[in-house]
């Protein structure tokens, strides 16, 4: 076989592939904006895109109860086999045993309701109202001892809530 025509063959294959992966991969239909929407569900640090809703610590108690209980445990302290506690741990990130809760390390309490809302409760993520998010997220806030029980939590108290760790993190949005 000629040098020029196994070349011409190469370039004719490359061509080939090439033609077909720009055409990309067939994998069903193009999502609709209402479908994005449906999902464009993130929340920042400075709130700006919270729902609307609200709920407090007593309400959230009884959300915790039909629906986060099974895995974190009683009052969010969580157990042997259960998932990572909630409460507890504040002040103990530089200790010998820091504990890692919504208390002690996340920064914001926004980022709380966020994962709720998102990925909570974890057999049927997504399914909690906005009032359930909102009542729950003070319910864990209230027993980290961050907020108190009657606190109303919306989209205007949630982000101003003081986590105990907001400075325990850098800013890197700020880099050139």
């Amino acid at each position: 076989m000629s040098i020029v025509r196994t070349l011409s063959i190469a370039v004719g294959g490359a061509l080939l592939v090439g033609t077909s992966a720009l055409a990309g991969p067939d994998l069903g239909q193009e999502a609709s904006p209402e479908e994005v929407a449906a999902w464009d569900i993130s929340v920042a640090p400075d709130g700006a895109t919270l729902p609307p809703g609200g709920g407090n610590a007593q309400e959230g108690a009884a959300v915790y109860e039909a629906k986060c209980l099974s895995c974190h445990g009683e009052e969010g302290a969580s157990g042997e086999g259960l998932a990572d506690p909630l409460v507890d741990g504040i002040g103990s990130l530089t200790s010998e045993q820091p504990m890692k809760t919504v208390g002690s390390f996340w920064p914001y309490a926004t980022t709380l309701f966020d994962y709720v809302r998102r990925a909570m409760p974890y057999e049927a993520p997504m399914s909690l109202t906005n009032d359930e998010v909102y009542a729950v997220s003070a319910y864990i806030l209230a027993r980290n001892g961050i907020i108190g029980e009657t606190d109303r939590m919306d989209a205007t108290t949630l982000p101003a809530v003081e986590m105990p760790n907001k400075d325990g993190f850098m800013d890197y949005s700020a880099r050139p």
